[in-house]
């Protein structure tokens, strides 16, 4: 029977079977496509395409260029048949050419219109209007030659614009539909329109020109056609007289603007203040008018930021001329701070946003006026750290204007003007968002105006320095009382400390007793912020000094009192396990410690004592778990110390200077290895032992005595037993090498005696007969040097 494979075996037989037939066919395919591709004749590439010429421009450019050509080669000739051959004609003549070619030139546009070419209707309404102005020349040339020509410049302007503005509306419009079907739009000239617009930008500035008007009137003239213009562009809906109105209204309403705030600034009268308050208010009004009407929101807020400017220039500059001087920026202020009051009013949210700006922006050049005397009353003091005990001065003024430092003309109102930004800040930001941050710039402005009002009153140095130490306190009670206190809030607590600091240098008891002020009032709120407990320990350092200065001690002695603060420091860092100001703490501790040392470096005798003070409250604070590392510091300043101490008493050895390290060291070497009996003996006593052989073998080499050489051999080889017996690396190949070099040194006369009484070839037939010893027993040397390198890997 046949044998039939299960369904599965040979469903997988048929599958392969089909793989395979498909390789084979996708094969005979590609060898298919190959011979087909051989088989057909070569094909001749297809000539490339010829160029075709394209025209480097387009008919209507075309079109425009020869219009516009010819329209000005007509006003030119125009002109010129005024200015030459006007003379050689009667007046009826005249009359007659001029008043032809004006119809004719502002007639044709009509019927060019009908047959739908504009741009041709453009060029001649062009040339028509030019004409216009030629026979507005012709006719005063002719028959009004005696008039002002100012002001026949004037009304000419005026009656142009009036003709042109009906010309160009006679010739515009659409004609309305009245069946089913609309009739097409009918073509309108677009140049008449803005034509007439910059024509009446010119009566109003030359009638005033003519009349020989003072500047109030000059200005009034450019705002009130700066008015014009923003009415045009806020109701004619064409673009191009839209575009010359926005030109018109921002050309001549700013120049109006500046012109009115120089006549307020300039104005010293009632009358003239009051005419240049009221030309501010008119300009304000057209802007705020334009603000409250324009559709784009940004350029609204931007407008409406102007009319708030103006606004305010117009009423501080009223009280400004009946006042001194030190009350025009208060004056700016205030009106300022009224018009952002119009800020909570139903006016549209870009205007309530552009005076809002406003009002900011002169409070901020308020605040950027005020700085100055806060610099000097801040900075001031400063110069005084030259000049300590030289005696108090009589004002506060006098006290912070020191060395040529002027005290700012008009800047008695600062502190007032920094308490009302302050207040406005407090009062007017709302926000859960901005609460925060107007909180600390207003109390960074209070603390400001506390500053500087001493010096700006000019009250009595001892009174100023009062009402400085108060500002300190209400500070840091401010800090002590936060719920939350930040390194923000201290600061202004700080740096009024520093200042007071400085201008208490002025007398000795003045700066005891500031100086133990400052310490006690920071000590009191350390554990509100970490730079409190670096502030007191700061003044406690400068006290120090001071007291030492005030009982007439050298800087050596003072340097004893100043090593109270690193012991203060270290016992407060001790306590505070966990805070983070216990590092700055510390940090604090350790630069009053180098204060100290550098105060004690004239007297070696109290150097050394002051290194060995320090050097046991580093071990104090090495005591702790976590300050481990200062232990090292600790080791080092008692090694300073005693080489100071050995110095003063005239010690030349130089194991006097390293035997105190060494022994210390190899102690702590021990220790270290006991409790960690895998650690490396170069690790344990490798400086150790260095500090000590080295220097000495050093020496010793150039020691012409036997008792040192004899000295450091001895203490070499008993190191090098050391190490053999208890298998240590270290102390193995240092005092084994240290021996060598000894010996070396020792022997070196000998040897160099020995050489000189041996022939010159004895040295090349030793080293002949070293090669050859030691070519001859290689191996075995190598040998022998694993066996050693295995015993020296085995030591620890």
């Amino acid at each position: 029977m046949t044998h039939l494979p299960p369904p599965a075996e040979e469903l997988r037989l048929l599958d392969t079977e089909l793989r395979q037939l498909d390789a084979r066919r996708a094969l005979l395919l590609a060898r298919r496509a190959w011979l087909i591709t051989a088989l057909r004749p070569p094909v001749a590439p297809p000539p490339p395409p010829r160029p075709v010429r394209r025209p480097e421009t387009t008919a209507p450019r075309v079109q425009n260029v020869l219009l516009v050509l010819g329209g000005a080669l007509l006003t030119i000739a125009a002109i010129a048949f005024t200015l030459v051959s006007w003379g050689r004609m009667g007046i009826a003549g005249r009359a007659l050419v001029l008043g032809a070619v004006t119809l004719a030139a502002l007639g044709s546009p009509v019927l060019l219109l009908r047959h739908r070419l504009r741009s041709t209707a453009e060029a001649v309404a062009g040339l028509g209007l030019a004409l216009t102005v030629l026979d507005v020349y012709a006719l005063h040339e002719v028959a009004l030659p005696d008039t002002n020509g100012l002001g026949y410049a004037a009304i000419a302007s005026a009656l142009l614009a009036a003709l042109w503005t009906a010309y160009g509306l006679a010739l515009g419009g659409t004609r309305r539909s009245t069946g089913e079907t609309a009739a097409p739009a009918r073509l309108t000239l677009r140049l008449p329109l803005p034509t007439a617009l910059a024509a009446a930008q010119l009566p109003l500035i030359l009638w005033a020109a003519a009349a020989d008007a003072g500047a109030p009137v000059m200005t009034g003239a450019l705002l009130v056609t700066a008015a014009l213009d923003t009415a045009v562009a806020l109701r004619v809906p064409v673009r191009s007289v839209c575009l010359v109105a926005v030109v018109g209204a921002y050309g001549l309403g700013g120049w109006g603007s500046f012109a009115a705030g120089w006549l307020s600034w300039t104005a010293t009268g009632p009358s003239a203040v009051a005419r240049a308050a009221a030309l501010l208010l008119f300009a304000a009004a057209i802007a705020l008018a334009a603000a409250w009407r324009l559709p784009d929101t940004n350029v609204a807020t931007w407008v409406a930021s102007a009319g708030g400017l103006l606004t305010v220039a117009a009423l501080g500059g009223v009280p400004r001329s009946s006042l001194p001087g030190e009350w025009t920026v208060p004056g700016y202020l205030v009106c300022a701070v009224a018009v952002l009051a119009a800020v909570r009013t139903r006016l549209p949210e870009p205007m309530r946003r552009g005076l809002a700006l406003a009002a900011v922006s002169v409070q901020a050049v308020a605040v950027v006026w005020a700085l100055p005397p806060v610099a000097v009353a801040l900075l001031g003091p400063v110069a005084r750290v030259g000049r300590i005990w030289t005696g108090a001065p009589s004002t506060a003024r006098e006290a912070v204007t020191t060395d040529g430092v002027p005290w700012p003309p008009y800047a008695a109102t600062a502190p007032l003007v920094l308490v009302v930004v302050a207040t406005v800040l407090a009062v007017a930001v709302r926000g859960t968002e901005w609460r925060p941050r107007a909180t600390i710039g207003a109390s960074a402005l209070v603390w400001a105006a506390a500053l500087v009002l001493p010096a700006a009153l000019d009250i009595p140095y001892w009174a100023g320095m009062s009402a400085q130490g108060l500002t300190i306190v209400a500070a840091l009670a401010y800090v002590a009382r936060s719920a939350e206190p930040r390194p923000v809030l201290f600061l202004p607590a700080l740096v009024s400390s520093v200042s007071l600091a400085c201008l208490s240098l002025a007398a000795e008891g003045t700066t005891l007793g500031v100086l133990a002020a400052l310490t006690v009032l920071f000590a009191a709120v350390s554990g509100r912020s970490r730079l409190a407990p670096v502030a007191a320990l700061t003044y406690a350092t400068a006290l120090a000094c001071a007291v030492g200065a005030s009982l007439g001690w050298q800087s050596p002695y003072i340097a004893l009192l100043v090593l109270l603060v690193p012991v203060v420091a270290a016992l407060l860092a001790a306590r505070l396990a966990g805070s983070p100001a216990r590092v700055p703490i510390e940090v604090t501790g350790a630069v009053a410690g180098l204060l100290a040392v550098g105060l004690a470096v004239p007297d070696q005798p109290l150097l050394a004592l002051v290194l060995a003070l320090c050097a046991v409250i580093a071990a104090g604070t090495a005591v702790r778990e976590d300050r481990r590392p200062a232990g090292y510091a600790a080791t080092a300043l008692f090694v300073l110390a005693a080489w100071v101490r050995l110095a003063c008493w005239g010690v030349g050895s130089v194991e006097a200077y390293t035997l105190p390290v060494t022994v210390p060291a190899l102690l702590v070497g021990a220790f270290g290895r006991r409790k960690d009996p895998l650690a490396s003996s170069w690790t344990a006593y490798g400086a150790g032992l260095s500090v000590t052989l080295v220097p000495s073998l050093l020496t010793a080499w150039i020691d012409p005595d036997w008792p040192r050489p004899l000295l450091l051999g001895v203490a070499a080889l008993a190191v090098t037993l050391v190490g053999a017996r208890h298998r240590l690396r270290a102390p193995l190949v240092l005092g084994g090498g240290v021996l060598a070099l000894d010996a070396l040194h020792e022997l070196a006369p000998y040897l160099v005696q020995m050489a000189g009484a041996l022939p010159r070839w004895v040295p090349p037939a030793l080293a002949g007969l070293v090669l050859l010893a030691l070519g001859a027993t290689y191996e075995q040397r190598i040998r022998d040097a694993r066996r050693v390198r295995e015993v020296l890997g085995r030591m620890r």
